[in-house]
Parts: C-alpha cells; sequence; structure tokens
C-alpha cells in the first residue's frame, strides 16, 4: 500500500509538472514566437481538441453517442455574425450570448431527445442538426443559404485568435475535469456501465444526462463562436456540416475514448493529418478513415487507454478507487429495500 500510494504520489507530482510545463509554453513562449504558421496550427488544434472533449464527455463518461453536436457549433457561429456584425455587440459577449442561446436550445430539445437510447439518440440528435441546418437555409434574416462574412473579426490578429482557441481549450479541458471530480461524473460513468444499475443505486437519470447535455450544449456553442472568429465567413451548409462531428468522433476514437488525454492528443492527429492532406481533398476522409480502422485493430480502447494499459499513466484523467465489495453491498441492499417495499404494498393491496 505504501509503495502504490509512493507510486501516486510521483505520478501525481509529475503531472503537475508536465502541466505547468506545458502552460508556460502555451500561453507564453508560443505567442512570443510570432510564427503565424505554428499559431495558426495551434489555434485548429486547440480549437477540435475543444470540441472533441465535449463530445467525449457525452459519448466516453455519460454514454449519449451524438450526432449532432453541429448543431451548437452553427449556434454558436451564427450568434456570433449577427450579433456583432449587425448589432455591433462585442465579438467575445456575442460568443458568450451563442453558449447561452446553445444551452437553451439544447433545454429545449433534450426533452425529446432523451426518449431515445444508443443508435436511436444518435440519429434523433442528428436529425435536430439536419433541421436546424435546412431552417437556416432558408430564414431571410440570416441571408439565406449564401456565405455570410463576418467583418468585425477581420482586423484580429493571429496572436489573438490563437490566445481566444488556447482559452476555450484550457475552458473545456476544466469544465470536464471539474464534473468529473464531482458526485456527478461517477453518476455519469455508473450510467454509461448500466443504466437499470445506476437508477438502482439511486442515479436521477433525467437530471444527470440533462446536467451534462445543457453544459456539452452551453460550451459546444461556445467554441463555434471561437472557431467562426477563425474563419471568418459563415453558411448553413458549412455551420450545420456533420464534418465537425466526424472530426470530434475521429479525434476522440483515435485518442481514446473515455479519457481526458484522448481528445488532445486525437486533436493534434486529426489537425497534422487534415494540413498534410489539405491538397488532396478527396482523399482526406480515406486517409482518415484507413487510420482509425487501423489503431481500432490494434488499440481498440484508442492511444491513450493503450498508453494507460502498458504504463499506467495518466495526466488528467479522473480515476477513483472504490472497493468493489461496497458497490456490491449498496447495490445488493437498494434492491432487497426495493423488493420489500414491493412487497408490502402488495400485501396492503
Amino acid at each position: 500500500m505504501a509503495k502504490d500510494r509512493a507510486k501516486q504520489s510521483n505520478s501525481h507530482i509529475k503531472g503537475i509538472v508536465i502541466l505547468i510545463i506545458a502552460l508556460v509554453f502555451i500561453f507564453v513562449i508560443f505567442p512570443a514566437s510570432g510564427n503565424r504558421s505554428l499559431l495558426n496550427i495551434l489555434t485548429l488544434i486547440f480549437l477540435y481538441m475543444a470540441m472533441s472533449q465535449m463530445w467525449n464527455l457525452l459519448g466516453g463518461y455519460a454514454g449519449m453517442l451524438s450526432l449532432g453536436m453541429q448543431a451548437f457549433i452553427g449556434i454558436g457561429g451564427y450568434s456570433l455574425t449577427v450579433l456583432s456584425v449587425n448589432y455591433g455587440v462585442n465579438i467575445y459577449l456575442a460568443i458568450i450570448i451563442g453558449a447561452i442561446i446553445s444551452a437553451l436550445f439544447g433545454l429545449a430539445v433534450s426533452p425529446a431527445v432523451f426518449k431515445m437510447s444508443g443508435v436511436y439518440f444518435a440519429i434523433g440528435t442528428w436529425i435536430v442538426a439536419e433541421a436546424l441546418m435546412i431552417f437556416f437555409s432558408n430564414w431571410k434574416f440570416v441571408g439565406y443559404a449564401q456565405d455570410w462574412s463576418i467583418g468585425t473579426v477581420f482586423g484580429m490578429s493571429q496572436t489573438q485568435l490563437y490566445i481566444t482557441a488556447a482559452i476555450v481549450g484550457a475552458l473545456s479541458i476544466l469544465v470536464v475535469y471539474g464534473l468529473l471530480r464531482r458526485k456527478t461524473g461517477l453518476a455519469l460513468m455508473a450510467m454509461r456501465d448500466s443504466t437499470s444499475a445506476a437508477e438502482v443505486m439511486g442515479v436521477e437519470l433525467f437530471k444527470t444526462k440533462l446536467k451534462c447535455y445543457v453544459i456539452a450544449c452551453f460550451m459546444t456553442g461556445l467554441i463555434g463562436g471561437a472557431v467562426y472568429m477563425q474563419q471568418g465567413y459563415i453558411n448553413p451548409s458549412t455551420g450545420f456540416s456533420i464534418n465537425w462531428t466526424i472530426a470530434m468522433t475521429f479525434s476522440v476514437i483515435i485518442g481514446g475514448l473515455g479519457y481526458m488525454e484522448g481528445p488532445i492528443i486525437g486533436a493534434i492527429l486529426y489537425v497534422v493529418i487534415a494540413q498534410i492532406m489539405y491538397n488532396y481533398p478527396g482523399m482526406s476522409n480515406i486517409v482518415l478513415g484507413i487510420i482509425a480502422i487501423v489503431v481500432i485493430l490494434l488499440a481498440p480502447q484508442g492511444i491513450m487507454g493503450f498508453i494507460y494499459e502498458k504504463t499506467g499513466f495518466l495526466l488528467l484523467s479522473p480515476r477513483r478507487s472504490i472497493p468493489e465489495k461496497n458497490i456490491i453491498e449498496q447495490a445488493r441492499d437498494k434492491v432487497i429495500e426495493s423488493v420489500k417495499e414491493a412487497s408490502s404494498k402488495k400485501a396492503q393491496e
């Protein structure tokens, strides 16, 4: 036990040192370099990493595999555009308002999509996103399906865009980490592994799902605004494109589903491959698909899962050790109580 504690302590110290070094490079050394190409690539990595963290929160920790997260990228992007271009709202305030609108929209559709589970939930969320794309394509207020130039971002330097993306990326990690360190995190993972067992253990399924989903919607809307600061223009076919969710899914599966480090590794690989294949747009998805298949065959748990199995090293993912006996006893007691209550009710009838 003493050796295990010493190992955990050393691992914790190493993790803190790595994080401090990473933060110094991200917020001091890279911006000071002034290398536009490097900053552009890092900006993309942070944005895709943030998106993937939200998809991993839903799919990897809550078991809610969504194919419709692009809906909130589009809402965030259009909120930024309309508010800053048409109404002169400060661009960062516009991003926050877009995130709030995304959360409210997620709250509005949740009663319908939560009635579905598994593949039906995935298809249901995708249909919601497709419906939004059609709606925006026929909405005069946003210029129908035409490209809308976001002139308010044209004066921003690459360093400003980079810092914004880095803050959004760091915030996404903090949100997920903070959520998983609370009781809600345990409830999400219990719900992912078995909804019936989680319910027996006292997990409020709808309330837990709703909390997780609304947080993911809020953050994805925030990320969508930051994404379109970088893009500089928007239209419905790109704003609500399934390609956003494909990128998130690829990053999480390759990096490691259910590991916070997974989206980071996956986003780096995705952006690097996308940059290499930039001049071969028809081949890009084929190459990504081949890489995904190879990784799934060789390391079904993803790159981070493979590293964890071999070394036991985790930098961010919270791991809680709860004695299995206690879990079994608690579940048994809950079942016994439920049976007793049901029996007494029947006897009274």
